[in-house]
Formats: C-alpha cells, sequence, structure tokens
C-alpha cells in the first residue's frame, strides 16, 4: 500500500500539480477582488449612514426649507415672512451641487447603484466629499505597496520555516518568488533629460547651452569637439548628458534602435570622434562630480545613496549598455583594447547594478576566452575580471567566478597547436582569480569538481558505446587540469607559510586527485595513452608543489607492460605524434615504431619527473626498489631475442633511466648512514637534506639537463612552424596578388572591347 501511495502521489505531482497549483492562484486573486469589492460596499454604505445623519433636518428646518414653496404671490410681494438661514455647509453643498450640474450630466439612481456594485468611479470620503477614481488608484497603489512588503515578509519566514516547499516553488513558480523584480535592461533607455546641472557660474552654463547647440541632430567633428572641451575644462553635467546619447546613436549606429535616437552620424570621422570622446571622457567626469575612495584591502567606497549617484545612474546606464553593445560588435583590437581599458574606472559604479553588471560580465569573458583576439586585448580583459573580484562583495565574486570557468570550458574546446599556447594562458590566468578569496573559491569550485565526478561516475555505471565521449574530449582534460593549477597554485607550501595558515582550497586535492585517475584509466587502450600523459602531468604539478604523495608509477608501468610496448613494432613514414596537442591517437599509429618511440619518451619523462619530486627525501630507496625491479623485468623480457619488442632505442631510454635511479638511491643511503636520528623524529627527518638543492642529486642533474633538451627542441619546432605559416602568409597573397592582376586585366580588355 505505500508502495502504491508513493506511486500515485509522484503521478498526481506529474499529471496534476502545476495545474492545481495554477486553479488556487487564479482561485486566490478572485477572492481577494471579492474581498475587496465587499470592503468597499461596506465603506461606502457606512459613509452614506454618516452624511445620512449628518445631515438629518429638524422638523422646523424642513417647515422653513418649505416656506417658499408653500407661499402664494401676493404673500411674497405683501411680504412678513422670514428668509431661511443657509448655513455654510450648506452654501457648500449647494455649490458643488451647481458646479455638478454645470459640470457633468446628473446620473440616475439605478447608475448610481450599477456602479457600486462594480467598481466606482466616485467614493465617498469621510467627511462626506468626492474622492476621483485617480484618488482611489494612488490610495489603493498605497494598499498593495504595504501588501508587497508583508508578502515578501511571509515569503521569508517561510523559506526559514519550510526550505524544502519554498525550493519547490523556485522550480515550478519563480515568478511568485520574484515578483518585486522589476529592474530590467530596458530601464538604460530611460535617460533623464530633466536632471539639473549642478550649481556652477551662469557663464559657463550659458556657454554649455550655447556651444552644444545641435542642427536637424545630425552631428559634426566640431560640436563633438566642443563637448570635448566643455568636458576636460568645466566637468560639464550638460555635455555629459549630450556625449552619452550620441555615444549610444553610436554604438546602435546598425540596430533599428537607433531611429529614435536624438543624433544621427554619417560621417566615419565624426563616430571615431563620439567614441573616442566617450570612452575617455565620461569616466573622468564621472569621477569628478562622483569620486570613489579605494581602502587598504582594495574595496571600493562609494556614497550611493547620495542625490548626485541617482541623478548620474540614467547615464550611467545608458553608457554601459552602450558599452554592451560596442563590444559584441567591434573587430578592430586597438579599439576593443581601449573599450575595455574605459570600463575599469566604471566598475565601482556599477556595483548598485547587480543585473547590469553580469550582462557586461560576458562579452568581457568572451573576449577574454576567445583566441582571435589579441594577447593585449584578453589581458586587458582579464585585469577587469580580477579588479571585479577585488572589489566586489561575495555574490560579485561567486557570479565571477563561474563565468571564468564556463569561459575556460568553452574556450578549450579545440586544442591544436596554434591554439596551445591561448589554452595554457586561459587557464594560468583564471587560476590567478581563483585565490582571491578562497572561500568563496571552495564553495564554487567543489560544485564545479562534483559535476566532473558524476559525469565520470555516470560513463562507468551505465557504460555504453558512446559514454565514454563525456571523459574523453578535450573540455573534460583540460578542466581536471585547470584544477591542478588552481590547487598547485594556491596549496602551494610557500605560499601557505606566507599567509600562516593552509589554504581553503587544501581539501580539494583528495576529489581532484581521485577523479584524475579515475578519468585516466577509464579506457586504458593504447590508443588513449595521450590524455594518460596530460593527466599524468597534472598530477605532478599538484604532487610538486602540494608536497602531497601521488602513486604514479604504476599507472605508468601499465603503458609499458601494454602489447603496444611489448611486441616488435612494424615500420613506417608517419612523422612523429604531437603528444602536447593529442589525447588520442590516430589508429594508423598504432603498432608502429614512431608511436613506440613516442610513447617511450614520454614514460621515461614522466617517471624521472616522478622519481625527482623526491630526489631528496630519505625514504627514497625503499620508494623506488619495487619500481626498479618491475623495470628491470620489463627490460629483460623486451631485450628477448624471440619475443622482445627488438626496439634498441626504446630500451636504451629505460635503462638509463634505471640507472640515474640507482645511483641516487646509493647516494641517499650514503648520507642516510651518517644521521643519529631514528625514524620517529618527524622534524629530522622533514629536515633531511633539506638545505641541499635537488639539482645537485645525481638523478636531479639528469632531470635538468634532459629539461633543457626538450626546451631546445620544442624551440626549433616552434620557429619552423612560424616560419612555415609566414611562407604560407606570403604564398596566399602573392596569390591573391595575381588574382587581382587578372581580374583588372580582363577588366581593361573588356573597356577595349566596349569601346
Amino acid at each position: 500500500m505505500a508502495g502504491r501511495g508513493k506511486k500515485s502521489t509522484r503521478k498526481f505531482e506529474k499529471k496534476h500539480l502545476q495545474d492545481t497549483l495554477d486553479r488556487r492562484k487564479e482561485f486566490a486573486k478572485i477572492k481577494q477582488r471579492h474581498q475587496q469589492k465587499e470592503k468597499k460596499k461596506t465603506r461606502s454604505t457606512k459613509k452614506r449612514e454618516q452624511e445620512a445623519t449628518r445631515n438629518e433636518k429638524t422638523p422646523e428646518q424642513i417647515k422653513a426649507e418649505k416656506a417658499f414653496a408653500e407661499m402664494n404671490v401676493d404673500d411674497f410681494f405683501a411680504g412678513g415672512f422670514n428668509v431661511p438661514s443657509t448655513t455654510p455647509e450648506k452654501q457648500k453643498t449647494r455649490k458643488n451641487a451647481v458646479s455638478s450640474k454645470i459640470g457633468k450630466r446628473k446620473r440616475s439612481q439605478d447608475e448610481e447603484d450599477d456602479e457600486e456594485e462594480g467598481d466606482t468611479s466616485v467614493s465617498i470620503d469621510e467627511s462626506g466629499g468626492e474622492i476621483t477614481q485617480s484618488e482611489n488608484d494612488a490610495s489603493s497603489q498605497t494598499s498593495s505597496v504595504g501588501d508587497m512588503e508583508e508578502h515578501k515578509g511571509q515569503l521569508e519566514a517561510l523559506k526559514k520555516k519550510d526550505p524544502e516547499f519554498y525550493r519547490f516553488l523556485e522550480g515550478n513558480d519563480a515568478e511568485l518568488l520574484a515578483f518585486g523584480d522589476h529592474e530590467d535592461l530596458a530601464e538604460v533607455d530611460k535617460l533623464s533629460d530633466t536632471s539639473e546641472e549642478p550649481p556652477a557660474k551662469k557663464k559657463k552654463e550659458k556657454l554649455v547651452e550655447t556651444d552644444v547647440d545641435v542642427t536637424d541632430g545630425m552631428l559634426t567633428t566640431a560640436m563633438v569637439k566642443k563637448w570635448q572641451s566643455l568636458m576636460e575644462e568645466q566637468y560639464s553635467m550638460k555635455a555629459l548628458r549630450q556625449v552619452v546619447q550620441a555615444f549610444r546613436s553610436a554604438a546602435y549606429v546598425n540596430e533599428a534602435e537607433i531611429q529614435n535616437s536624438k543624433y544621427s552620424i554619417s560621417d566615419p570621422d565624426v563616430y571615431h570622434q563620439v567614441l573616442i570622446t566617450a570612452l575617455e571622457m565620461v569616466p573622468k567626469v564621472l569621477s569628478h562630480h562622483l569620486p570613489s575612495k579605494e581602502m587598504a584591502s582594495g574595496k571600493v567606497r562609494l556614497s550611493f545613496e547620495a542625490k548626485k549617484f541617482k541623478t548620474l545612474t540614467p547615464l550611467i546606464k545608458s553608457h554601459i549598455s552602450s558599452v554592451h553593445q560596442l563590444l559584441a560588435n567591434l573587430s578592430d583590437a586597438a579599439t576593443l583594447k581601449l573599450t575595455l581599458s574605459s570600463i575599469e574606472p566604471m566598475l565601482p559604479y556599477l556595483l548598485q547594478f547587480r543585473k547590469l553588471l553580469k550582462v557586461i560580465i560576458k562579452p568581457i569573458i568572451g573576449i577574454w576566452s576567445d583566441f582571435s583576439n589579441t594577447e593585449a586585448t584578453r589581458i586587458t580583459a582579464f585585469l577587469l575580471i580580477r579588479r571585479l573580484m577585488v572589489i566586489g562583495d561575495a555574490g560579485i565574486r561567486e557570479t565571477v567566478l563561474k563565468a571564468a570557468y564556463e569561459g575556460v570550458v568553452k574556450g578549450s574546446h579545440k586544442t591544436t597547436v596554434h591554439t596551445a599556447a591561448g589554452v595554457n594562458l586561459l587557464k594560468n590566468s583564471a587560476a590567478e582569480i581563483w585565490g582571491i578569496d578562497q572561500n568563496i573559491s571552495y564553495t564554487t569550485g567543489f560544485t564545479f569538481i562534483r559535476q566532473l565526478a558524476i559525469h565520470l561516475r555516470g560513463s562507468i555505471t551505465n557504460p555504453s558505446k558512446d559514454s565514454y565521449k563525456t571523459i574523453y574530449n578535450w573540455q573534460y582534460v583540460h578542466s581536471l587540469d585547470f584544477w591542478s593549477r588552481v590547487l598547485s597554485q594556491h596549496c602551494d607550501a610557500l605560499v601557505e607559510a606566507t599567509a600562516g595558515k593552509p589554504s581553503a582550497l587544501r581539501p580539494l586535492i583528495y576529489p581532484v586527485v581521485q577523479i584524475t585517475i579515475g578519468a585516466m584509466r577509464l579506457i586504458p587502450t593504447p590508443q588513449y595513452f595521450p590524455l594518460r600523459f596530460h593527466l599524468t602531468r597534472a598530477l605532478l604539478r599538484i604532487s610538486r608543489t602540494t608536497g602531497t604523495y601521488i602513486p604514479l608509477a604504476p599507472y605508468l608501468l601499465e603503458v609499458l607492460n601494454s602489447s603496444e610496448m611489448r611486441k616488435s613494432p612494424k615500420s613506417s613514414t608517419l612523422k612523429p605524434l604531437e603528444f602536447n596537442t593529442s589525447i588520442r591517437a590516430p589508429k594508423p599509429y598504432l603498432r608502429t615504431r614512431v608511436y613506440q618511440d613516442g610513447v617511450g619518451e614520454q614514460v621515461a619523462e614522466l617517471l624521472s619527473e616522478f622519481f625527482v619530486l623526491w630526489t631528496k627525501h630519505i625514504a627514497f630507496p625503499e620508494l623506488s626498489l619495487p619500481i626498479v625491479v618491475m623495470l628491470k623485468r620489463w627490460l629483460k623480457e623486451g631485450g628477448s631475442r624471440t619475443s622482445g619488442n627488438k626496439n634498441t632505442k626504446l630500451n636504451q631510454m629505460i635503462l638509463l633511466l634505471v640507472q640515474k635511479v640507482e645511483l641516487n638511491t646509493r647516494w641517499i643511503e650514503d648520507r642516510r648512514a651518517k644521521v643519529t636520528f631514528a625514524p620517529k623524529d618527524r622534524a629530522e627527518v622533514d629536515s633531511f637534506l633539506k638545505e641541499v638543492a635537488w639539482e645537485t642529486s645525481p638523478l636531479g642533474a639528469f632531470v635538468k639537463s634532459q629539461r633543457k633538451l626538450r626546451e631546445e627542441r620544442v624551440a626549433i619546432v616552434e620557429k619552423g612552424r612560424i616560419e612555415g605559416e609566414k611562407r604560407r602568409a606570403a604564398k596566399e597573397g602573392s596569390e591573391d596578388d595575381e588574382f587581382m592582376e587578372d581580374v583588372d586585366s580582363e577588366d581593361e580588355e573588356s573597356d577595349e572591347s566596349d569601346e
């Protein structure tokens, strides 16, 4: 029964719950309208009774008022009668009656009754006077504001009392909870042309009015320069308003909205001058009239309650809206960089406008994560993001971190030789801002890391033909590599020692390591060895900086023991595979000598980098012994004449690594034999060979020389790639010139034939 009840409940929630909630809301609205009508009718009846009681007349007053009606003509002319007295209240009533007769037709009692049944346009106040519909509207608006505040309080109480139901409302009827939030980007269109100029000399005000006169809305260079000079010399608010409106016309020059603009621009020089003036002068004038003060902590103090800020609010919104439009359509690198630079002094004023700030963050993140932009432009965009992280509060910082991570994921969907440097710049710069507020970074980063774990778990528990593709792609690999950079940068022992406390991000090391290991072993086939090498480097980075021991040798030995590396390869004419820009080896590379050599180089390099992390550690002999034994066993099998891989180059690389590790083991044992402390003395164990540089160890010197050789090799390859691109560009340019010459010659021939 319980099971069926739960099933029926779920069925009801799926099919009927939303309709039931909608009907209840409609019924509540109708019931509220009926209650308001009943209250209005009750008030009207009560006021009429009070008015009738106040105007009730005595018999003497009735007789006096009827004196004229009962008097004949002879008595009237004979005189001897008393004139009925009229009180000021009666005179006022008569005056109102006369005015009502003159101003509007007299309504019948039936019409009045009909109006009382519905929404009456005229009601009676407590003194007996009439209140028009506008007065009723004002009172109802005041009442509705009070009800809105009361309703907000009820929602806050509901959120604390029943958070589960409140979350249900957020998911199914968010508009009910956000009923009072009417601020929108459309407010940007409301320019305050009636805002007053701050007190200044009359002579200057007159100069502004005469100098900024525009004829027929067509802007000229002289007008813009006059505005610029007024803003530079006088910080004129009127000139500021004119420049903001002209800048809006320039930003929306290709949009339909420009039809309703105050100005029109047809000259490219005027367009350029308007952009330069607005981007350079508007922040200066704003900072003059409403200066901001930067605190020692990096926060910015600005009086948002000042009257001048309210006056400048429409201009700020309009200017930022125009900048947003400009960022979406600019292609020139210099202008784009200038536009981004102009936003930086405007950031303190935008802290009050959350929605506008979120809108402007998106194009900035897009420019920063777009590899087609120049490096200077991308760095300028990043500096804006970092500045916002410094001066913003917790909510703004969380928004910036989420947007930055989304930018990293979107910008790294494709990695080639040409984009690898840009992706590294993207990840390194994003990792920097993750340490500004580590408490918020921890909560935000935990959410994203949990998403990566959910994707991995789904691929493991629900295997299908294409389920692995959610893990084995560049975005997932770069995401894990990005988190390794974040942790290595902010959980470094030296950084923590400088700060005097451990990093708040340190608890994220364990989940990141576990997810990375799970991802690299999801499909342990030779085709995805390049992906395993990428993730191994990410784990080496974490281990190197945080001092965390991660057992990486077994995953590299697994590569050596695969069939790809144990069997004799076949010859091939393929060029060496670029492991830095590959996560998957093409099928033609499998079982070839060129691929086997490349994988062997990667394994030897990564094993040496793993060993060098602990080259000075007192337990290095015990750490290296099982790995050396397995490597020697592999060399023995690989060197077999019958079943070996017969790859002398590969075997020589592994043999050299084994020799250097054994040499380093003897070096540690010689120095360990001279110590006088026991293993239980943790402080002495940690300080063993602490003053010795790692490059002086036998293994350290070997790794240092290998790194230098690899750097020289990479530099030669990069130089050749750049020269090849130049030759290709020059060849394309010469082909274009030849094509244009052919077109010109054809045009000349056609002209001659026409003649």
